[in-house]
């Protein structure tokens, strides 16, 4: 149910100072990810002649760039982004400069190619939880907020679809390897375009004022007690990463029984097409229930409509229900990033925000894997409601209610008091909620 009052406009995230520049520079940083992993597994199968031995190298830079990004993130919690971005932005890109040289010409060793995307994944920079944080802390309206995760949710969709075919194209007119020399250029570019726009620096101000002298005591409490709120948003990330993990593998089975592969690259695409209609739609409109409700109630439908899909007819009808699915996930994720970002303290934000974002890339490479064990031994109807289970199990966990104690509050919206209202203990009800 929406607010009655009119809530603000996507512009208005973009007319707010200073935004616009961090905005588009994160961006031209994060079409790196989507040009580097199709890029990244034609390369490797170019120089290695082989799928199985591209298909190691990819999971251990995925897996590798995923664990890690808590990791990642928390330095960047401590060092602030001016500081901890450069480096690792330097390190990931000298270190796809050398698999850009190793996979030019055929016949690299296997070996150095997995050492070399390993290096590589330990050190990309996490971008989506940095450009969150700094949403966070340049927007004190929750709403405005919710428009910015919104936006920054359906703006990562648009470039997951731009950047393989940019890939694409340079695989087909270059080399696959160019792909990957262009994404290092582009995350070097979009971080130092980042790091020095003034936003960087006001939002680090912002994120400093409140803070007493440096203890590593309060941070370690801090978190701690922050880490009980954060798991109902992680599981449901990971949930859905199972299910839409699963999915891009049962299209593919679904498309080549009807004689089509090719034609489940339209289903991905009708995926990310609803995910952006969805995220728009979502972010427009000013929800009263709170986050920590409509997250399982998105996780369910989505599940659901995932099992109703196994039952589609023909390919189109497939495609067409996938397309519906779509319509859920942008809403899910942003939910789970705003819950993330009311859990935890305001120094711990670029963190949680990582520790979702790790849940949903882990359960989502889990999830192709599980399913792949699965196909070919049972009904592939069955498949479809196998993967749905997880977000579905996960939504009814979440929404049955606490046997005991009072459920966690969530901070004032106030500027200068977002955190500390939580400290205080205020009962349910007794200030404004906020939600992703």
């Amino acid at each position: 149910m929406s607010s009655p009052s009119r809530p603000p406009s996507y512009l208005a995230v973009l007319r707010t100072p200073l935004t616009r520049r961090a905005f588009g520079a994160a961006l031209l940083g994060r079409l790196s990810y989507g040009t580097v992993s199709l890029s990244l597994i034609l390369a490797l199968t170019a120089t290695t002649g082989s799928y199985a031995l591209a298909g190691g190298v990819m999971a251990l830079f995925g897996l590798t760039s995923s664990l890690l990004s808590p990791l990642r993130a928390g330095l960047i919690d401590r060092h602030g982004p001016r500081r901890a971005l450069p480096p690792m932005a330097v390190l990931y890109a000298s270190f796809l400069a050398c698999l850009t040289a190793a996979t030019w010409r055929p016949g690299t060793s296997g070996t150095l190619l997995a050492v070399l995307a390993v290096a590589a994944g330990a050190c990309t920079p996490p971008f989506g939880p940095v450009i969150r944080a700094l949403w966070s802390d340049l927007l004190p309206d929750r709403h405005l907020l919710q428009r910015a995760y919104s936006l920054d949710a359906v703006a990562e969709e648009v470039l997951f679809v731009t950047g393989p075919l940019l890939a694409g194209l340079l695989a087909a007119l270059v080399t696959p390897a160019a792909g990957v020399a262009l994404s290092a250029v582009l995350v070097l570019t979009g971080t130092f375009a980042f790091v020095s726009s003034p936003a960087v620096r006001t939002a680090r101000v912002l994120h400093d004022a409140p803070r007493t002298a440096p203890s590593p005591a309060p941070s370690r409490w801090r978190w701690t007690r922050g880490a009980a709120g954060l798991g109902r948003p992680i599981a449901l990330s990971a949930a859905v990463g199972l299910c839409l993990g699963a999915l891009s593998l049962l299209v593919v089975v679904f498309a080549e029984r009807y004689h089509q592969a090719a034609s489940a690259a339209w289903a991905e695409a009708a995926l990310s097409a609803g995910s952006a209609i969805g995220g728009l739609v979502y972010g427009a409109v000013s929800w009263r229930v709170p986050g920590r409700v409509r997250l399982p109630v998105l996780a369910a439908a989505l599940g659901l409509t995932l099992a109703a899909a196994g039952l589609s007819p023909t390919l189109y009808v497939l495609i067409a229900v996938v397309g519906v699915a779509g319509l859920f996930v942008a809403p899910a994720l942003t939910t789970a990033y705003l819950l993330a970002d009311e859990s935890a303290a305001p120094h711990d934000r670029t963190r949680a925000g990582a520790w979702v974002n790790t849940a949903f890339n882990t359960g989502a490479s889990s999830g192709t894997a599980a399913v792949g064990l699965l196909v070919g031994s049972v009904p592939l109807a069955l498949c479809f409601v196998v993967a749905a289970l997880p977000p579905l199990l996960a939504a009814a966990t979440a929404l049955r209610p606490p046997r005991t104690g009072t459920p966690p509050g969530e901070r004032s919206a106030a500027p200068g008091g977002r955190y500390e209202a939580r400290r205080l203990r205020v009962k349910p009800g007794t200030r404004q909620q906020r939600d992703r």
